[in-house]
This record gives structure tokens, sequence and C-alpha cells, in this order.
């Protein structure tokens, strides 16, 4: 497996971070993680156009972690990309039929497929789950952010696993999606001193990193008042295991 954070940043807009997005690769096979605004543009620099997504996975329903679903939906429906693509399937939290269907009804007849190409796929928001994928096994528990939103661990057939929080406060749930993960992939949107509700600090990342027993602990999703300070120091307060502060287009193997 390998890992491109397409987006580390969150709504606010900055010329070096874009809003969460990550591509997860298995057996050269690409799954998005999140898509925010400007999503789209970062995988046509790496050559990933969007005919060649075939899965998506939404951690909640927030603009800066669903903006570009509208542009994909839209580009796919161009000519010369619709002849090349397969059916694709998009899967998130309980909602998510309501919320395509919404964005279908603000875009009149510009986002519409029939059944055997679009797949929707709604997970619980309350309960634990997993599907079987052929090529993966994906986990999921709810998060501490909103009434629907998801964590997710992907074990590939090699036995590699990672675990992508989306947004969440302090969470014993995703502590034990977790354990024992290759990497885990947390956010730390604000520093120690500002901590906001719903959201995690470098220094409860690096909690529930030791906490999971995981190997190598990613952060992402900073907001500029956590970007000022010093990440690494606030998170090896409490993790002193493998770390990596992301940036747009990080590439990470597993």
């Amino acid at each position: 497996m390998k890992v491109i954070i397409l987006g580390s940043g969150t709504a606010i807009p900055m010329n070096d971070r874009g809003s969460p997005s990550l591509a997860l690769f298995i057996d050269d096979r690409p799954i998005l993680f999140d898509m925010g605004p400007g999503t789209l543009g970062r995988m046509a620099r790496l050559g990933m156009g969007p005919e060649k997504i075939e899965e998506i996975f939404l951690t909640h329903f927030h603009p800066d972690h669903t903006a570009d679903l509208i542009h994909f939906l839209f580009a796919c429906r161009n000519p010369d990309i619709l002849k090349k693509r397969s059916p694709f399937l998009i899967s998130g939290p309980s909602g998510l039929h309501k919320f395509i269907k919404a964005l279908q009804s603000a875009y009149p007849d510009w986002l519409n497929y029939p059944s055997e190409t679009m797949q929707i796929e709604e997970l619980s928001s309350t309960e634990n789950g997993e599907r079987n994928h052929g090529h993966y096994r994906i986990k999921t528990a709810p998060t501490n952010h909103t009434p629907q939103s998801l964590a997710y661990r992907i074990k590939d057939n090699a036995g590699k696993t990672v675990v992508i929080s989306g947004d969440t406060g302090f969470c014993d749930p995703v502590i034990q999606l977790a354990k024992e993960a290759d990497v885990l992939i947390l956010e730390a949107a604000f520093p120690d001193s500002d901590p906001v509700e719903g959201h995690l600090t470098p220094s409860l990342a690096g909690r529930m990193a030791r906490l999971a027993g995981v190997k190598h602990l990613v952060l992402t999703h900073f907001y500029p008042e956590c970007l000022k300070t010093d990440i690494a120091a606030q998170c090896r307060r409490t993790w002193h295991g493998e770390l990596t502060l992301a940036e747009d287009l990080l590439q990470i193997s597993i």
C-alpha cells in the first residue's frame, strides 16, 4: 500500500495546503478518502484523471471534505471521460443518499448517473462495520466530530493496515479501530494551547496513537493556528514513535 496526501489543510484557504483528501493505492489502484476543494487539481498534477477513481470514501459531510465531489461528478459526465471510466462507488456515513440527492437537486441533470454507473453505499454512523472489497477489507468506527462521522481501517491482502480518522476529538472507538495499525493518520487541527471541541491537538493525537500501539503516526488537517506552533514538539509530549507531519503530495509507503 501507498498513501499520497492530496490535501493536508482545512477549510481555510492556504497557498501550500489544500483541503482534506488522500489517495490510498492498493496494487496500484487508487481509493480516495474525502474530496476537499481542489482535490481533482492535485490529482491531475499526479497524472490521476477522474476516470481512474473507482472508489470514494467520505468521513463526513462538511464542505472542506466533500466540495470536490461536485467537481468529480460533473467532470465524469464529460463524454471523453465517461467512455473511459468503469462504474464507481461512493461510500460514507448515514445520510449519504440524502446528501447526494441534495447535490443533484442543486445541479439538476448535471450530476446524475444510472445506477449501474454510480453506486452509493451508506455505512452506519453509530456502530462499527466491516466490508470485504476483494483486494482489501475495510472497517469503520464512529468518531467524535459530527453525528455522521466515520474513521476507516483498511487492511490489504498482505496484512498491512492503515487507519484514517477524518475529523475527530479524542475518541476511544478510533483508538480501538487503530490497534497495532502500521500507519495511523490523525487530524491535529489546533494547538495544545487552544483546543477546539470535536478536534485533536498534537498531544491528544499522540496519546491516541500511544494507546492504540501503532507503528507510525501521521498528523494532518492543520489549521493556521496550529501551523504557527511546534507541532512535533507538542506531539512528542505523549508520542515517542515514528512521526510524520503531512504536507500536500507527501507519499508514504506502508
